[in-house]
C-alpha cells in the first residue's frame, strides 16, 4: 500500500514540475490552460460591462430625446382636440363671432359645388346642357312637348326626381343631383326652376 502511494506522489510531483496540475478528476491541466481561462474571463467579463454599459447609455439617451412627431399627426390631434364651440364676449367678441361666421361661409362655399351658386343658369351650362341641350340618354330637351306631362306631376315630383335620380319608363335615366353628389338640394330646386322657366 505505502509502495502505491509513493508511486501516486512522485507521479503528481512530477507533473506539478513539467506544468502540470491535478484537477478533481485526476486530469492535468497545464500552467498555459489556466492562464489562458484566466484572461478569456476576464475578456468575457469585460464584454459584459461594456454591453451593460452601452444598454444604459442607449436607455438614457431615448428618454432624452423627445420622439419626434410629423406634422400630419400634429395637424389631426390639434383638429380632435379643439373646441367644438367659442364664447364671444363684448365689442372684440362680436368681431371674432362675425369673422368665424364669414370663414365657416367660405368653407361650406368652397366644399358645395359651383362655389355653392344657386344661380340655376351656371348649374346647368356647366353640368345638365351636356345631356339637356341634345337629349342624350333620353333626356328631356328644353321643349315643352318633352316637359308638359312632368310639370303636371308637380314641381315637387321633378324635384325629387333631380335630387334622388329617376329612370324612366322610356328609357330614360336622370342620375341623382345631376351626377354630381357635391350639388346641395337648394341648388338643384335652382336649376329645374331655371329650366322650366326657359323652356321653348
Amino acid at each position: 500500500m505505502q509502495a502505491g502511494q509513493t508511486g501516486l506522489s512522485c507521479a503528481l510531483y512530477s507533473g506539478v514540475s513539467r506544468g502540470l496540475r491535478p484537477t478533481a478528476r485526476g486530469e492535468r491541466v497545464r500552467n498555459y490552460d489556466l492562464e489562458f481561462l484566466k484572461k478569456f474571463s476576464m475578456v468575457i467579463g469585460l464584454l459584459v460591462v461594456i454591453t451593460l454599459g452601452l444598454i444604459a447609455l442607449a436607455a438614457y439617451l431615448q428618454r432624452a430625446v423627445p420622439d419626434e412627431v410629423s406634422p400630419t399627426a400634429a395637424k389631426r390631434v390639434q383638429q380632435r382636440i379643439a373646441p367644438a364651440g367659442a364664447v364671444y364676449a363684448g365689442a372684440t367678441g362680436a368681431s371674432a363671432q362675425a369673422a368665424a361666421q364669414a370663414a365657416a361661409l367660405a368653407k361650406a362655399a368652397s366644399q358645395s359645388a359651383y362655389g355653392g351658386t344657386t344661380d340655376g343658369k351656371t348649374i346647368f351650362n356647366n353640368l345638365c346642357t351636356a345631356c339637356h341641350t341634345t337629349g342624350v340618354g333620353k333626356a328631356p330637351t328644353l321643349d315643352h312637348s318633352h316637359w308638359d306631362a312632368r310639370i303636371a306631376q308637380g314641381k315637387d315630383t321633378l324635384y325629387k326626381h333631380a335630387i334622388e335620380g329617376y329612370a324612366g319608363p322610356d328609357g330614360g335615366i336622370m342620375p341623382p343631383k345631376g351626377g354630381n353628389p357635391g350639388l346641395t338640394e337648394e341648388q338643384v330646386r335652382a336649376t329645374v326652376d331655371w329650366m322650366l322657366g326657359n323652356l321653348k
